[in-house]
């Protein structure tokens, strides 16, 4: 454990991470003192879609595997692949939900809880509803139905099975713009050291909070780092194809050396697998094979919302009907049907009256702030302007 610490340690990046934090100005200020080479002008950034679609696929895995896992009462050999992708699974996601914060964190509060708030609230609260409706009658069966409602109304207080991701999302959201005056070092520190600690309260959202926080202030004060690095990795990618296999080894000795879960190690982990999964996402990006991974990362949100039911559905089914299956080809087999059920639901109801599934509706947004009168009338009203010329 100590030499694995001493390495991690050693790594450039992660000595110079303190100074970084405290040269990097304020990123909602707009200045950086470089200019990313990766362009932020487009709609979106191929290789930030392709690392969404990655990191979604690995979240459907994990449930997926360990769902058939507990289901069969034995083990597959997608075990260990899950268990390899645990440092940096959820890290990578976080960090990458903060990249783009800097273009929106100075709106007003108004604008800004409506689209990083009330946006993930409209989700999460039509969600978990949709699951309860599936769920109820079994809950029903161990608690009752009043049990049921109480665990449906308690579901907004403690996040519901795999909906803890976009009911912490928005929170994030608001603690990074009500500190966003805090020095960017002082902010890191102390997010990093709640990672450290390692709470467990018994809370998904204390102790996710403290656990994931750290990555997603750092994707927000430490974008133009990331797209730096990204654009670095464009122009070398034979260089990056070899660190990505020496952080593979590194990743696996420390993993299945049961060195991963200890303090500060769990940390630079979360960063080192961050920092391989943009890598990795830049080297996709210039794949045309892996543009379906682009396309589940521009909506891995849909698929995020969506996959527990064809995971189950898909889990039950082949454990019934196909016995003797490999565990982990059972696993594969979920995987995919999760992932790809929600994509090809999503394309079918889109434009439909139940495209309210996957789009917020009007009647769940903010109405524009008014304009006083008063100040229309300073500035001079476009209908008085129209009428008298």
């Amino acid at each position: 454990m100590i030499l694995s610490f001493r390495l991690l340690v050693s790594i450039p990046a992660f000595r110079g991470l303190a100074s970084g934090l405290q040269r990097l100005p304020d990123p909602s200020r707009g200045g950086t003192e470089r200019e990313a080479p990766v362009q932020l002008n487009h709609t979106r950034v191929a290789f930030v879609d392709y690392g969404k679609g990655f990191c979604i696929v690995m979240v459907v895995m994990m449930h997926s595997v360990l769902g058939v896992e507990q289901a069969a009462g034995a083990a597959s050999f997608m075990g260990p692949v899950v268990a390899f992708a645990k440092p940096f699974r959820m890290p990578d996601f976080f960090l990458i939900s903060g990249l783009f914060l800097a273009r929106v964190i100075d709106r007003d509060w108004r604008d800004f809880i409506d689209r990083k708030v009330i946006h993930f609230a409209y989700f999460y609260a039509l969600w978990v509803t949709i699951q309860f409706a599936f769920k109820a009658p079994a809950f029903a069966g161990d608690i009752g139905w009043a049990g049921v409602a109480k665990a449906y109304a308690f579901s907004y207080i403690e996040p519901f099975g795999t909906l803890w991701f976009i009911y912490l999302l928005p929170i994030f959201f608001v603690v990074t713009k009500a500190f966003r005056n805090v020095p960017p070092a002082l902010m890191w520190t102390a997010a990093a050291l709640l990672q450290i600690a390692q709470v467990h309260t018994g809370s998904t959202v204390i102790d996710e909070f403290c656990g994931r926080f750290v990555y997603f202030y750092s994707g927000y004060v430490l974008a133009p780092y990331v797209f730096a690095f990204a654009a670095r990795v464009g122009e070398r990618k034979a260089a990056a194809v070899l660190l990505l296999v020496l952080w593979a080894i590194f990743e696996g000795a420390v993993v299945f050396g049961g060195y991963a879960e200890f303090p500060i190690i769990s940390l630079g982990l979360g960063f080192l697998g961050a920092l391989a999964v943009v890598a990795f996402s830049v080297l996709l990006s210039t794949i045309g094979a892996a543009r379906p991974l682009r396309y589940a990362g521009e909506n891995s949100l849909v698929v995020y919302l969506a996959f527990f039911l064809p995971m189950a559905a898909t889990r039950t089914a082949l454990l019934k009907f196909a016995p003797g299956l490999d565990l982990g080809i059972v696993s594969l087999i979920v995987t995919a049907v999760a992932v790809v059920t929600p994509l090809l639901f999503h394309g079918a109801v889109q434009d439909t009256r139940f495209g309210f599934l996957f789009k917020r509706p009007p009647w769940a947004r903010l109405p524009p702030a008014q304009t006083p009168l008063a100040e229309l009338g300073h500035q001079g009203s476009p209908v008085l302007t129209a009428s008298t010329s």
